[in-house]
């Protein structure tokens, strides 16, 4: 259950912040020190530490300052712009008898969100436009656990394995990233050993039990928490199936990750949060090869986030960064979209021409989920400017904008693109609970329907939503001109794509759906996507092919 009113935040001189809560079986104090990143407008949350410290007693904030500041924890808390969770649990004997399934309601009430403040998520319903609640603000796959005595033994005796709990896309392995543990009187339970620990003034039998069943360990006589979160830092652990995997440093592969902060005229159709304003402030984060402007202008690929996300998000646990690291593209992630039109995304861009030497010619568009409908946004309202897009994982009404009201239309004229071809390579998951695909819903199969329509595909797509008993293919009512299966062996599934010829005899379109995946995104679909995309670029009105061999 969420926190239901605003946290009360007590603010020191310093700019330092903390604030408490009672949950039903633990208590959280958050203290957030003050950070120079502009945490405002970008949320840095998906690539900071989430550290939770179990403590042997409630701690005053006193007590809090004076244990932040004196490990040394506050200095890292702040150059993340992150927050240091004390916990507490509530029943009578302390973390002796504390019972197990606290770390899950942590979790639980742990949300990375595009808002929030003061080290709180504040979790608004964009349909309703309603706030259902706070949480506390932390990335879950990135949960560092530090425990002392009693609390360093109930981590070991309950936390060292699988554990089920709220992940990002519904339940997940949600086991703890790093572990440290310090003066334990008991020898970890040990039910898996990718769980890395560090050892602080542990016994030198409890030490070899510790070396003997983890993987990733080290030891430390006394508590040096610089020294550990050196180590910490260098594992992160998302994906329903909590594996672990190791941090890439962006400097050891010569990669740069900037982010800026600028200010954009709000378009009249603006319906998100600064509707009736004048301009407004937006964050986005550019990630590209050092070195990779030296030979010319360079593809741009404009990202988009989930509704609830972050351009972290779609950058990092999407892997985008990693597939403009290795196809050497630059790769912009918008932050808090939802609250920009695709008018002021144009303003965007031409910020980002001044900025960087970008092919104007090679200019595409990516997202995820609501950023696939941004994406969707664009194809409706400003094709001209797009070699291809790959809006992934959603559809809305062909017609609506994001905010489910009708589009502006065509550089807003009224009506939406309806001949001027756009290549398209969209995908959903097979097994999610989201309307994606034809078969989930009418407005995907109307959305296929219209895409086909505008790009002159010849493929005769007179199917209805009712008849899917009778659809030759059971996603997308008809199969496509050619089809190819391509394996993601990192999960066992597999991308089907569905080629649809154009009148010109070329390709533009593809719509694919990919086994055993729910709603998510991953390095995979993005590369493929890449693949298709780069294939094109925009000569004015007119679409060139570099290889058409699809």
């Amino acid at each position: 259950m969420s926190i239901k009113n605003v946290p009360e935040v007590q603010e020191f001189n310093n700019g330092d912040k903390i604030w408490d809560h009672t949950f039903n079986t633990f208590h959280a104090k958050v203290y957030i020190p003050k950070s120079k990143l502009p945490g405002d407008i970008i949320n840095f949350g998906y690539s900071a530490p989430y550290f939770l410290i179990f403590t042997d007693f409630i701690f005053t904030n006193e007590n809090a300052l004076s244990y932040a500041k004196t490990s040394k924890l506050s200095e890292i808390a702040s150059a993340y712009d992150t927050s240091i969770v004390f916990i507490n649990p509530l029943n009578a004997g302390g973390w002796k008898s504390a019972p197990e399934g606290i770390f899950e309601e942590i979790i639980e009430n742990s949300k990375i969100h595009q808002y929030h403040k003061d080290g709180y998520a504040v979790l608004n319903n964009r349909f309703t436009h309603t706030t259902e609640g706070y949480a506390i603000r932390g990335a879950i796959f990135r949960t560092f656990l530090i425990g002392k005595g009693d609390g360093a033994d109930y981590i070991a005796k309950y936390l060292l394995k699988k554990i089920t709990g709220a992940g990002l896309w519904g339940p997940a392995d949600i086991a703890p990233t790093v572990c440290l543990l310090e003066n334990l009187s008991i020898q970890p339970l040990n039910k898996r050993r990718d769980i890395p620990i560090i050892s602080v003034g542990n016994s030198k039998l409890i030490n070899e039990t510790i070396s003997e069943k983890f993987d990733n360990c080290i030891f430390q006589e006394s508590l040096d928490i610089p020294a550990a979160f050196k180590f910490m830092k260098q594992f992160i652990r998302w994906g329903w199936d909590g594996e672990l995997l190791r941090e890439i440093d962006f400097n050891e592969v010569n990669f740069i990750e900037e982010p800026c902060v600028v200010e954009l005229k709000t378009s009249p159709d603006n319906q998100g949060d600064y509707a009736g304003s004048v301009t407004h402030k937006t964050g986005f984060i550019s990630y590209y090869n050092k070195n990779v402007f030296d030979k010319g202008p360079v593809p741009l690929v404009l990202c988009f986030h989930g509704g609830g996300d972050s351009a972290k998000h779609i950058a990092l646990v999407s892997s985008w960064w990693k597939v403009a690291h290795d196809h050497n593209f630059l790769l912009v992630c918008v932050e808090d979209h939802l609250n920009s039109t695709a008018t002021e995304m144009m303003e965007l861009l031409e910020i980002l021409k001044t900025k960087y030497r970008i092919d104007e010619k090679r200019i595409y568009a990516s997202g995820f989920s609501m950023g696939g409908c941004k994406t969707w946004d664009l194809y409706q309202e400003y094709p001209d400017v797009f070699a291809a897009v790959a809006p992934m994982d959603a559809t809305f009404d062909v017609g609506c904008n994001l905010y489910g009201q009708p589009s502006v239309g065509l550089h807003g004229c009224g009506k939406i693109n309806e001949n001027i071809l756009v290549p398209v390579f969209y995908t959903g998951g097979e097994e999610t609970p989201l309307p994606e695909l034809p078969f989930q819903a009418e407005k995907c199969r109307a959305r296929m329907e219209y895409v086909l329509k505008v790009n002159e595909c010849t493929a005769n797509y007179n199917i209805k939503f009712e008849d899917q008993n009778k659809w030759e293919n059971k996603i997308w009512g008809i199969n496509g001109d050619s089809v190819e299966k391509i394996e993601d062996k990192s999960r066992n599934s597999v991308l089907t794509i569905n080629f649809f010829k154009s009148k010109d005899g070329n390709i533009y379109t593809a719509f694919g759906s990919i086994s055993g995946q729910g709603h998510e995104c991953r390095y995979h679909t993005c590369e493929q996507a890449w693949f298709f995309m780069s294939r094109f670029q925009r000569n004015k009105d007119k679409i060139e092919i570099h290889n058409c061999q699809l």
